[in-house]
């Protein structure tokens, strides 16, 4: 395939990070294994391969004759469960998500069809109201109540395991491998562990049970195919942990578009789906309070999801650090 078509690299804000891409080994055996698969689903490339390099990931638009593009996605070690999660979820919720052409678990890669419109796209060119952004918080929900039953299978097939109840463990493990964080700030996260643990047994308590959660469910992670309709993608950051984690992301994206006065609606829109489950409108109203709070656990832990870097032992400790000391802010609700 490289004798065929040239190839444009894209490393955006990491020119220095480090990937297999580097590999002229690993370059040869994943565009092999790209044109097989393109082969076994009788598609021929069709033009420039467009490369974007980032430290969590390898991405690969590929132009195929005749139709909409495809794409390759290599993950890091501790993302690699995304591709067998990603057909799983095609089994399970069809509706929602993407079908993979391929996926080879073991390497870390997939081969997926073109989604259509990403929403951030939509967005730049139409006025998009806050309905829109309520309609897609629906449908997550749904597919994580759909998905509630299947926490042990999505564990299985390796999705890292962040239930409720465990969190503590989750923030002791994050906290002591961090290489980040002062020792002022690390005072002050020791210090808020005990109200952590009391927030973690209310949230459990409300009665919700654990699903998958995203983890980072913003804009340029869904697509819309056709108004009122979305298409979620990119598990690399998810985890089994409470659902309403989920909600963080996409209402702070809204929030930018529409101000602080739509999260509540966007709130309520999202525990739509969760009513009649056993818990009261209140008791869910402060569920997604604790959770939004939580939720930062899960973004401090995706950041330790990277392509290892000898020059860099500990890759997104930064940004781990940022989101643990966010746990130390009020929900905006």
């Amino acid at each position: 395939m490289r004798d065929e078509i040239t190839l444009t690299v894209d490393r955006g804000r990491f020119p220095d990070a480090v990937t297999p891409w580097e590999r002229e080994s690993w370059r040869t055996a994943a565009l092999g294994w790209i044109r097989e698969q393109l082969d076994a689903h009788g598609l021929r490339p069709g033009g420039e391969l467009q490369v974007r390099l980032r430290p969590w990931s390898v991405l690969v638009r590929v132009p195929v004759e005749g139709r909409e593009p495809v794409w390759f996605k290599a993950n890091p070690r501790p993302s690699a469960f995304e591709g067998p999660l990603t057909a799983a979820l095609a089994r399970w919720v069809p509706e929602h998500v993407l079908t993979p052409l391929a996926v080879d678990g073991p390497r870390g890669w997939s081969l997926l069809p073109d989604g259509g419109d990403l929403f951030r796209q939509v967005l730049a060119r139409e006025t998009v109201g806050p309905g829109a952004w309520e309609d897609l918080l629906r449908q997550y929900a749904t597919l994580q109540r759909t998905l509630t039953p299947y926490t042990r299978d999505l564990e299985r097939l390796g999705v890292p395991t962040a239930r409720t109840r465990d969190l503590p463990a989750v923030f002791d493990r994050l906290l002591a491998s961090n290489t980040a964080l002062g020792p002022a700030a690390r005072a002050r996260l020791t210090a808020v562990r005990p109200r952590l643990v009391d927030w973690c047994d209310e949230l459990a308590a409300v009665g919700v049970e654990d699903s998958l959660d995203h983890a980072d469910l913003h804009d340029g992670q869904l697509f819309r195919p056709e108004p009122g309709r979305f298409t979620f993608f990119d598990w690399g950051d998810a985890a089994v942990s409470h659902p309403f984690c989920s909600l963080r992301v996409t209402a702070e994206r809204a929030r930018d578009h529409h101000g602080p006065g739509v999260l509540p609606r966007l709130r309520d829109a999202y525990l739509e789906p969760w009513t009649g489950t056993g818990p009261t409108p209140a008791g869910l109203r402060r569920a997604a309070s604790l959770a939004w709070r939580l939720s930062s656990l899960g973004r401090a832990a995706s950041w330790g999801r990277m392509f290892p870097d000898p020059d860099h032992p500990a890759p997104g400790a930064r940004e781990s650090a940022e989101w643990l000391l966010d746990l130390l802010n009020e929900p905006p609700f």
